[in-house]
């Protein structure tokens, strides 16, 4: 059977909220081999920690669909433009990926990459929606470096930062430590958002949870809360 690199879940309403999850899976598909142990697998480095539960929490409980990830970020980042380096990473964090040391690029991009993005494309044309919740994670320091990270949540963007200067704003009035273009920059890493939302005049929130705070379900269920009224809120305050 043919292995899919997306899952739908939910019903696009028009004009309305949607989420994606680019890093939502550390699942390996038959017929690759990273060479990594599962523990590998389980950090950071193989997923965006506690994001599935957010985003199927903001399809249960907040009545949004979404398109999410079934591989890991290891066998190759969605969330990366074709050509980027770390398409295929040979190393994440300090860790080694010898299984992707020499491996068949055009083959995973064409059974992976492709038809990802391909269905994000035809479901975002369909969905027509008034703002795009785009849901990543981060670690409270990476391994390789000892930098702690303060911030709770961030919003990233590249050139257009409508949505995420309402976002910023709605959390940071929730008492959270709001990240701009943190713990990296949009302007050098959007690629998602940049094929997606900005190519087309949509706007989105791209966001980023320290993984800490999503790692249970009280995590995911209180976040997943603040992210349906932060949408909310930022609709509004664009049709304004």
């Amino acid at each position: 059977m043919t292995f899919t690199p997306f899952r739908q879940i939910g019903t696009p309403t028009r004009s309305g909220i949607v989420a994606v999850c680019d890093h939502a899976s550390n699942h390996v598909p038959d017929g690759v081999e990273l060479g990594v142990t599962a523990e590998v697998l389980e950090k950071h480095v193989g997923w965006d920690i506690g994001t599935a539960g957010v985003v199927e929490r903001l399809v249960r409980r907040h009545g949004m669909a979404a398109h999410l990830a079934t591989l890991s970020r290891l066998v190759i980042d969605l969330h990366r433009e074709e050509e980027s380096a770390g398409l295929i990473p040979e190393v994440s964090d300090g860790i080694l990926i010898p299984g992707n040391i020499g491996a068949d690029r055009e083959a995973r991009i064409e059974a992976y990459h492709r038809p990802y993005h391909a269905a994000m494309a035809s479901w975002l044309d369909e969905a027509d929606p008034a703002l795009i919740l785009s849901v990543h994670s981060f670690t409270p320091r990476m391994e390789d470096r000892g930098e702690p990270r303060p911030w709770e949540i961030a919003l990233l963007y590249n050139e257009d930062d409508r949505a995420a200067q309402h976002a910023m704003k709605f959390f940071a009035d929730q008492g959270l430590v709001v990240g701009n273009n943190e713990p990296y920059s949009g302007r050098q890493l959007n690629a998602t958002m940049n094929r997606h939302a900005e190519a087309h005049g949509r706007p989105y929130c791209a966001i980023e949870i320290r993984n800490d705070m999503i790692t249970n379900e009280t995590g995911q269920a209180r976040f997943a809360k603040l992210l349906a009224q932060m949408g909310q809120t930022v609709v509004h305050a664009l049709a304004g």
